[in-house]
């Protein structure tokens, strides 16, 4: 689990030691040493394992990965969760770097260095969020996440941050806000890995997939919202994300953005298509 000292993250590694026997190995993971010590000390199970990890450092990420393999032969659930802070008061070009290198860097990394260790029958997630449809970027720039590789998705997230830093991102089509681009981007990237894998996946119960927790009460989401009257804690997020990845796969959701169990439409046209 990725960032996990925290948050949502944690309220998911805590479901997790809860669910799972006590001889399975939950890894909390987080990029700041005395947050992950802190936060494995009070969960206090012994299935908990704090691990260091920075997911902007893609060697780390697959050193990681490797070291897994080679001690339990796999992995049979990853959730990349890591998100870089993002508050109201600083401008774009100032956080994209970070935010991009963190949400969209971790994804890629996590995509690319843990599907290849998931042993038959796991799950690969990727926390997002509703803003990941293609319906929150403009028809201008859509074409660069649907139906493409990682590697493009990759190519695209960079070209969005150039146009930040150029002041030219506006008039190239890219939204005012970096967690719209960046969450399409999120989605667009489980999607493209799922396409790859997705026969020899679903023969064998494998899952990749991203899900949407919903509307949060975190440090993160608190400078952006105002009303916090519908918002779930991050134990009650984490709960219906436990159902889904813990249940046997449905095929429907196989490589979908999906929020409390149901999958939300990618396309635009979906969207309508389903009501």
């Amino acid at each position: 689990m990725t960032g996990a000292n925290q948050g949502i993250g944690r309220a998911v590694v805590e479901g997790l030691a809860d669910r799972l026997g006590p001889d399975d190995v939950i890894f909390l993971t987080g990029r700041h040493a005395e947050r992950v010590a802190a936060a494995t000390e009070e969960i206090g199970r012994k299935q908990v394992v704090g691990r260091v990890l920075d997911v902007t450092d893609a060697g780390a990420v697959a050193a990681l990965a490797d070291e897994l393999k080679a001690e339990y032969g796999g992995v049979d659930l990853v959730v990349s969760n890591a998100v870089g802070p993002l508050v109201p008061e600083r401008t774009q070009a100032e956080q994209v770097d970070e935010f991009l290198a963190v949400a969209n860097g971790g994804t890629s990394a996590v995509l690319r260095s843990f599907g290849p260790v998931l042993r038959p029958g796991g799950r690969l997630i990727v926390v997002a969020s509703s803003l990941g449809t293609l319906d929150h970027v403009a028809p201008a720039v859509r074409d660069r996440f649907d139906g493409t590789t990682l590697e493009q998705i990759e190519a695209a997230v960079e070209e969005y941050r150039s146009a930040v830093h150029a002041g030219t991102a506006a008039e190239q089509g890219w939204p005012d806000w970096i967690n719209f681009p960046s969450k399409v981007a999120q989605v667009a990237a489980v999607r493209a890995v799922a396409a790859e894998r997705r026969t020899a996946d679903l023969a064998d119960g494998t899952l990749i997939a991203s899900v949407c927790p919903g509307l949060v009460d975190t440090r993160a989401s608190r400078p952006w919202f105002d009303d916090f009257s519908q918002a779930r804690t991050p134990v009650q997020a984490a709960e219906p994300m436990l159902d889904f990845v813990l249940q046997p796969t449905d095929p429907t959701t196989y490589g979908e953005l999906v929020r409390d169990g149901k999958v939300l439409p990618w396309k635009p046209t979906e969207r309508n298509d389903a009501h």
